[in-house]
């Protein structure tokens, strides 16, 4: 294994990178399910599961589909795939999306186990986590939770292995009211220094986690983890402007899991480290 997301705490995705040599890889049953994208490498990659038997030329883009409980009795890489992102989608957060947002009964649905010349959504997808994987955000979970449902929606919207009748586009989205926009932007400023989710946010909303999200966004401008992104930064701001808190209290403070994440972040949004910026503070 490369890289994993373990240390950072995401609710709704795991996310993996590994490289695989060639050769037969053991047979596995998931918990979760399984989207895997080859990001580097090429190689003919034979599988059986849920009685079928695949054999695709894996190329960059290429994903492989593997749904919960579907055992996989047999995978065997000819060449080998220098980086694979594995991302693993746990059944909660999936099914609460599939209820919730999409209106669907998730004991009645169930995913394709599917191999996919290429996808231009889950690659989208597959870089924002990467790019989070690369360097953690004051806001990362609150990304992550959001990329994880559009995933499970999209998964549901083009790969369900029966035909499922889906709730009505939002092709044209209604701002959120001022009054539930009030209570969001209220409850962020209170609760900028501790862990919360964008359920949370819809639920002071009243909303569920995709409409509220299109309506935030369709109110400010902006996603909901972006505002709360800046939010987090003004504090880090504040606390370095105006207290001897310690940085390492500081990171944690703005939502990073250390503080070498937090000065990266900060040296990248403001242009110098949080120590320089205290000093300079201090100065004026």
């Amino acid at each position: 294994m490369l890289q994993t997301s373990n240390d950072r705490r995401w609710g709704h995705l795991l996310a993996e990178r590994w490289s695989h040599e060639p050769g037969d890889l053991p047979p596995q049953l998931p918990r979760d399910t399984e989207i895997a994208i080859l990001l580097r490498g090429s190689s003919v990659v034979d599988r059986e599961g849920a009685g079928m038997r695949q054999r695709t030329f894996g190329r960059r883009g290429t994903v492989w589909l593997c749904p919960a409980g579907i055992r996989e009795d047999f995978i065997r890489v000819e060449d080998q795939m220098q980086e694979c992102l594995h991302l693993f989608l746990p059944g909660k957060p999936f099914d609460d999306t599939m209820l919730r947002d999409l209106d669907i009964d998730p004991s009645g649905m169930s995913i394709r186990y599917e191999s996919i010349d290429r996808d231009m959504f889950i690659e989208h997808v597959a870089d924002r986590i990467l790019a989070e994987l690369a360097q953690e955000t004051s806001t990362g979970r609150l990304l992550i939770e959001s990329l994880g449902r559009a995933l499970s929606a999209h998964l549901v919207h083009s790969y369900a292995a029966s035909s499922v009748r889906l709730k009505q586009s939002y092709a044209v989205q209604k701002p959120l009211d001022a009054r539930r926009l009030s209570r969001v932007t209220e409850f962020i400023d209170a609760s900028v220094e501790r862990e919360f989710t964008v359920k949370d946010l819809a639920s002071v909303a009243c909303m569920s986690p995709a409409h509220f999200s299109r309506s935030f966004k369709a109110a400010t401008g902006t996603a909901p983890h972006e505002y709360v992104s800046r939010q987090r930064l003004d504090l880090a701001k504040r606390l370095l402007s105006t207290s001897d808190r310690p940085l390492v209290d500081i990171a944690f403070a703005a939502g990073f899991s250390s503080q070498a994440n937090f000065n990266r972040a900060f040296r990248k949004a403001v242009g110098t480290t949080p120590s320089h910026y205290r000093a300079r503070k201090g100065q004026d």
